[in-house]
């Protein structure tokens, strides 16, 4: 990967990972389905006039826009309000475990044993960190963010019933603004009006709401997109491993958490089970050239 490439990769563990950070603060003033709206719609706002409309799809989108977005966020929003971002933010990691099951569930596709071993690690991961005398009774947050998670995992599922019909700004663009839409109805249903906090809100209020609608959003997933394009997916994978950090440090800097050592404990148990499952050793840098130098480089890995 060049040296540009891997400058823009790191765009998007920092931006995803200080987005937690942002939520969590905007959450001190936004309700989660509100703040969610605000920002989907935001970024759909920007992108929708990039990409191409998606005729024939809204129907797919509409269900898949609702499970991935909409009720997923609600989730996994609801329960940062009541926890610290650090926590949440590791246990929305287990949404590679959550996958992997529910891929195995539904589309048959078995997990290999390295794969296996990395989810077993990751639930005992998960497992400390729902046990950890530092979160009280935190146990609603922890479920709804654990829930969220398991949805998301569902949803790309439901995503990839596409078959790639649709790009990937297409979809995060028409996604933003179907799934903003139904936030902003259900949040209207279940959190009533609006105005008075749109009204009342700070000047960092909207940052937040700005932050996670431009910054995490358009530019994080352009990022994303533009060296998922050039790279093979188990090279860029491994970059994601580097968002707890960044949303850990935002939140001590900015927020003044300060983890627990048995909820970090945890959290590397956590990632070093998802690193496990996600990376390829196959398609490391070093393997190939190493397969490269022995002679053995070929489409058939021995």
């Amino acid at each position: 990967m060049r040296p540009i490439h891997i400058l823009i990769a790191l765009i998007v563990p920092l931006t995803w990972g200080f987005g937690f950070v942002s939520a969590k603060a905007g959450l001190g003033h936004f309700p989660p389905l509100m703040l969610m709206a605000m920002r989907f719609l935001l970024a759909g706002a920007i992108l929708v006039w990039l990409v191409p409309v998606p005729w024939g799809f809204f129907a797919k989108l509409s269900w898949i826009a609702f499970i991935a977005s909409t009720l997923q966020y609600g989730l996994t929003f609801s329960g940062l309000a009541l926890i610290d971002a650090t926590p949440a933010v590791l246990l929305v990691q287990s949404e590679v475990i959550f996958g992997l099951i529910i891929a195995a569930v539904m589309l048959g596709e078995t997990p290999n044993r390295q794969q296996i071993i990395g989810m077993v690690v990751a639930i005992i991961g998960v497992i400390v960190i729902l046990g950890a005398p530092s979160l009280g009774n935190d146990y609603v947050g922890m479920m709804l963010v654990l829930s969220g998670a398991c949805i998301w995992s569902f949803g790309q599922v439901m995503v990839r019933s596409l078959h790639g019909a649709i790009g990937g700004f297409q979809l995060t663009a028409w996604l933003g603004i179907i799934a903003g839409l139904q936030m902003c109805v259900a949040s209207l249903l279940i959190e009533g009006n609006p105005y008075p906090l749109i009204v009342s809100a700070s000047l960092a209020d909207w940052g937040a709401v700005i932050y996670l609608g431009i910054v995490m959003t358009v530019i994080g997933y352009s990022a994303w997109y533009f060296v998922l394009g050039r790279y093979p997916v188990p090279m860029v994978m491994p970059v994601l491993l580097l968002l707890p950090p960044a949303a850990i440090l935002g939140a001590v800097v900015f927020l003044g958490e300060t983890p627990e050592w048995d909820v970090l404990g945890g959290g590397a148990l956590v990632i070093f089970g998802v690193g496990v499952t996600m990376i390829d050793k196959k398609s490391l840098p070093w393997s190939r050239q190493r397969r490269s130098i022995s002679g053995l480089e070929t489409d058939d890995p021995l």
